[in-house]
């Protein structure tokens, strides 16, 4: 199938689905065949450090998408692309289909006449990292490529460029800090999962033992959840928001990142930092970090209390290297 000139895949919408999605990516890369990817604006500086064949900007509105894929298209001259959706919905294949693109993807949201290459999903509950892959190898084998099986070891492998750990960095200089000597809580959560709060109420309870026991707390919200994150955890220090690369990279810097089930859980994962991931509301074994340093607590009926938080953290804290 050397006359593909292009592989675009469209990747989910939310940050931690699509640090989900990483291993698929790299099984498209692995093909040495050009991958443009089709994300929202803010994925362009997360996936900065990947040499891809071009990045097409997602608004979220069919006809535009449409529209800008078929314009990235046309000025590359990829007259034979083929196309991979990861969303399920039904506007991610018009989108795909409508701009010169013939796809595989998930039969769902009746679309199954749209895709060229429609794939049943499997009948075993599957983690998403593991749905993401199948749909990625089940294309890559229709169209004659090797699809390259998904690693033993749990683990995303995001490529962080150097400057994105330049930009960690430094705001851990200007904020007075060192790598490996403060946790790095998220106390926010964006949405709601069955109508219920995905946020554990205690971090503010949790920040102040722990500064007790002479830990540094700090958190770094992006603009949108910064209010948020201040009411929920006052004590804490509150770090001045970056861009999603240099996140990753603190997340690396911190001893620790105590977090709920949210993207914040993913892009650590993606980065391979130490976790504490929290579950109160949502199935860790669908959804959970897909990485060996994480640690989950609690369940979808259940948050952990506060004492087990407590124990967790100092357990985890004083197990790292060099404690």
């Amino acid at each position: 199938m050397s006359s593909i000139s292009a592989i675009y895949v469209r990747l989910p919408n939310w940050i931690g689905d699509v640090c989900m999605s990483l291993p698929s990516l790299h099984a498209l890369l692995h093909t040495q065949i050009p991958v443009v990817v089709c994300a929202r604006p803010w994925a362009r500086d997360l996936l900065s450090a990947y040499r891809l064949g071009g990045f097409v900007e997602m608004k979220g509105k069919w006809r535009e998408d449409r529209a800008a894929v078929h314009t990235f298209r046309k000025r590359m001259q990829h007259a034979h692309p083929r196309g991979l959706l990861l969303p399920d919905s039904l506007s991610s294949a018009m989108v795909f289909k409508f701009a010169g693109v013939p796809s595989a993807g998930y039969r769902d949201d009746g679309r199954s006449l749209i895709l060229r290459w429609p794939v049943n999903k499997p009948s075993a509950s599957l983690h998403a990292v593991e749905s993401w892959h199948h749909v990625c190898s089940q294309a890559l084998r229709r169209w004659g490529l090797h699809a390259q099986p998904l690693p033993a070891k749990r683990e995303l492998g995001l490529r962080l460029s150097e400057r994105h750990r330049a930009e960690g960095r430094e705001i851990l200089e200007h904020a007075g800090l060192q790598a490996g000597k403060f946790v790095l809580i998220a106390p926010t959560a964006t949405g709601l999962h069955r109508g219920k709060i995905k946020v554990w109420p205690r971090f503010d309870a949790l920040t102040q033992r722990l500064q007790h026991h002479g830990h540094t707390v700090v958190m770094c919200p992006p603009p949108a959840e910064v209010d948020e994150a201040v009411r929920n955890a006052p004590h804490a220090i509150c770090l001045p928001s970056v861009k999603l690369g240099a996140f990753a990279t603190l997340t690396q810097l911190a001893s620790l990142v105590v977090c709920n089930d949210s993207g914040v859980s993913h892009l650590a994962a993606a980065a391979g930092a130490r976790q504490l991931t929290l579950f109160g509301v949502t199935q860790h074994e669908r959804t959970g970090p897909w990485s060996e340093t994480a640690t989950c607590l609690g369940s979808a009926h259940e948050w952990p209390t506060l004492e087990q938080t407590e124990r967790q953290v100092l357990s985890l804290l004083s197990s790292q290297p060099g404690s």
